[in-house]
């Protein structure tokens, strides 16, 4: 869900413009009231205008800021605020989604977390000048207005919660594309209990996975988090929000599909559970070799070839309303699902347009207990699996896929 609306194109900035960090001199006047120490003297015995005592009073405190224009505040580098005139004390900057951290340090506040984009901030600080009183000093800034197209959102998969797969990667889609990479991937961050070495590797400007060496250990934890928000993209673009997701890895179920005996062998944890008779791919559909990933089930899902280039009228066409228990293993159509219409040729024959053909029977007691990152391992054709066609990331070495890190 995209969380922030477009402003006017008469309110929008540029937001790869950055300004010096060099602070600049602004005046607070009127914002606070200030004191000096001691009572007011009385008309007889106070020191005459242009005496040296009136030429010793404090100078006014003033605060600094990193930015110049306070209506159009960068959002791709700290807030610094300082002060003339006293030594800065606490300082606090506010917004309506709370306190932006941060903390003073030789002499100057700095923010420690990203601002928002087209945000309202409120600066109150404290300084004690050189007589020793105390005073207080505020001023307000607006950061620059970013449009929607200016925003990369982060899509994950898993969901949060979810329940997965030993061959399950971590998927991030991003909704505008991210030209750096490698900035972005320094706050990518995947964890891992027990702990997995593990890699990105980037598909496309607008989509990275992340894998572990090998298939992960059931029952593993993992956690994600994207510490992007406000994050520059490249190009003008801006991270939208930064996300957190957790997901737990169950069982290990690894299914071993072998095109040429027609059987498939079903393993839990290591375990051979059942072989089943099946059917691949006939010549001219033949069924993909590889490493493949359940992708999302269905328990009855319309198959129409016109979906797969196969047109209406060729003799191969067809359009089935009800096939029952349907896992996606590819994005070009091939399904593990019942076929009860091929069960004289299943563990004899490979007749289908590429699906994993099986009884009812077979098919509802394997929909049952598989989820999505199941893996599905294929052998027996010369039709390789690609990186790209689903779930394709455990076609690679580990080696070779990291390869794919921006910061390779």
């Amino acid at each position: 869900m995209r969380l922030r609306a477009s402003l006017p194109v008469s309110m929008r900035r540029p937001a790869h413009r950055r300004t010096a960090l060099a602070a600049a001199l602004l005046a607070a006047a009127g914002l606070a009231g200030c004191s000096t120490a001691g009572g007011s003297p009385s008309s007889s015995d106070g020191p005459a205008a242009g005496s040296a005592s009136e030429s010793a009073k404090p100078e006014p405190v003033r605060l600094t800021t990193s930015f110049q224009d306070a209506r159009a505040v960068p959002i791709d580098a700290p807030v610094t605020v300082g002060a003339t005139g006293g030594t800065l004390g606490t300082v606090r900057v506010t917004s309506e989604a709370g306190e932006l951290p941060g903390a003073v340090k030789d002499g100057s506040w700095t923010s420690s977390e990203a601002l928002e984009p087209g945000t309202d901030y409120h600066i109150t600080a404290s300084a004690e000048r050189s007589d020793g009183s105390s005073v207080e000093r505020s001023r307000s800034f607006h950061t620059v207005d970013l449009t929607l197209d200016e925003q990369t959102y982060a899509a994950v998969a898993p969901l949060d919660g979810e329940t997965v797969g030993v061959g399950m990667p971590v998927i991030v889609t991003f909704d505008v594309p991210v030209t750096d990479k490698a900035l972005f991937e320094k706050h990518m961050s995947v964890t891992s209990t027990p702990q997995q070495k593990g890699s990105w590797r980037w598909l496309s400007d607008q989509e990275a996975h992340y894998r572990p060496a090998s298939y992960w250990k059931p029952g593993t934890d993992v956690s994600v988090d994207l510490d992007i928000n406000s994050l520059p993209a490249g190009k003008g673009i801006y991270g939208q929000e930064d996300r957190q997701v957790s997901f737990h890895v169950g069982e290990a179920h690894v299914y071993k599909v072998n095109a040429r005996t027609h059987q498939m062998q079903v393993f839990s944890n290591g375990t051979l559970l059942r072989t089943i008779p099946i059917t691949t791919g006939k010549p001219g559909f033949t069924t993909r070799s590889g490493t493949k990933v359940i992708i999302e089930k269905f328990a009855e899902k319309r198959m129409n070839s016109e979906t797969v280039g196969i047109n209406r009228n060729s003799p191969e066409a067809y359009d089935i309303d009800d096939v029952k228990w349907a896992m996606r293993v590819t994005y070009s159509g091939e399904f593990l699902h019942a076929a009860p219409w091929s069960v004289g040729s299943q563990g004899h024959a490979n007749v289908s347009h590429g699906c994993t053909g099986m009884s009812t029977a077979d098919a509802g007691w394997l929909y049952a207990m598989s989820r999505r990152g199941d893996v599905v391992e294929y052998t027996g054709t010369d039709r390789p699996m690609t990186l790209e066609n689903g779930y394709g990331d455990w076609n690679l070495s580990f080696a070779d896929w990291k390869q794919g890190s921006a910061l390779a």
